[in-house]
C-alpha cells in the first residue's frame, strides 16, 4: 500500500529562507538572521553585518537567489 497524505508531505518540508533584516524583538523569529547565524542554519556565503543579511563575498543578492540557496 502507498503511503498517506501526511506522510507526503512531512517528507517535503521546506527550508525557509531568513529574513533580510532583523526586526530586533527581544524574542527572534523563526526566520531572524542573527538567530539562523548562531543556530547554524544560515544558506552557506551569507553572513551578518550590522543585523542585516550580506553575502560573504560582497555581492549584491536578491530575494530569488536567496530561496535558491536555502
Amino acid at each position: 500500500m502507498g503511503k498517506g497524505k501526511g506522510a507526503a508531505k512531512a517528507s517535503k518540508k521546506k527550508v525557509k529562507a531568513p529574513k533580510l533584516k532583523c526586526c530586533a524583538s527581544k524574542s527572534k523569529c523563526g526566520r531572524c538572521p542573527l538567530r539562523m547565524l548562531k543556530d547554524g542554519s544560515l544558506p552557506c556565503g551569507y553572513t551578518v553585518k550590522h543585523r542585516k543579511l550580506v553575502r560573504v563575498d560582497g555581492k549584491k543578492f536578491s530575494k530569488k537567489d536567496l530561496v535558491k540557496a536555502a
